[in-house]
């Protein structure tokens, strides 16, 4: 399997030493991290980048490295979530700068397409915390479908934190083809 991908206008490759300073100014950003409990530390995106490199160098697919115009514009692909390792998602983080072109939806349906017709994958799932529109407007996009009884309360979220609370889409491989 080709572990770089290319879509029209992104390049979705392995991660290299010049990404962890833009990664980790990505993660550290309050309104890229607004939906998840915390930003991440120097150390814990570096070591977030390290292993996702070290699942590409492995599998072949996974979170990769996105690139726009030659600029680090954050990760998309796939991933086994550690609490649930049955299931597939597709994800995606970007700095600011690179919102609202379109680029989370155009890289996840390049990571959707490996999914299932290079992993032949039967279903791949995305989740988010209930308040982030933003992520289920791209997940609506890619043709994904909500649940409400498939919602969940995410591991290691305390109750009664307002992010606790998510929200589980789906896509299968049968109704991917008829988004594209």
């Amino acid at each position: 399997m080709t572990i770089e991908r290319r879509t029209a206008r992104l390049l979705m490759r392995q991660w290299t030493p010049a990404d962890r300073e833009p990664f980790a100014q990505m993660n550290a950003d309050p309104e890229v991290v607004e939906y998840f409990p915390s930003a991440l530390t120097r150390e814990a995106s570096d070591s977030l980048a390290a292993r996702a490199q070290a699942h590409l160098d492995e599998h072949g697919w996974g979170l990769w490295a996105l690139e726009a115009d030659g600029r680090f514009a954050g990760f998309t692909g796939l991933a086994r979530p550690s609490w649930d390792r049955s299931v597939v998602e597709v994800g995606w983080r970007l700095p600011r700068w690179a919102w609202g072109h379109g680029y989370a939806t155009e890289a996840a349906r390049e990571a959707l397409a490996v999914g299932f017709d290079e992993l032949g994958l039967a279903e791949i799932v995305s989740f988010t915390a209930a308040p982030n529109e933003r992520s289920q407007a791209v997940m609506r996009r890619l043709g994904m479908t909500r649940d409400p009884t498939a919602d969940f309360d995410y591991p290691g979220i305390a109750e009664g934190h307002p992010l606790r609370r998510h929200v589980l889409y789906r896509i299968s491989a049968a109704s991917s083809r008829t988004t594209e």
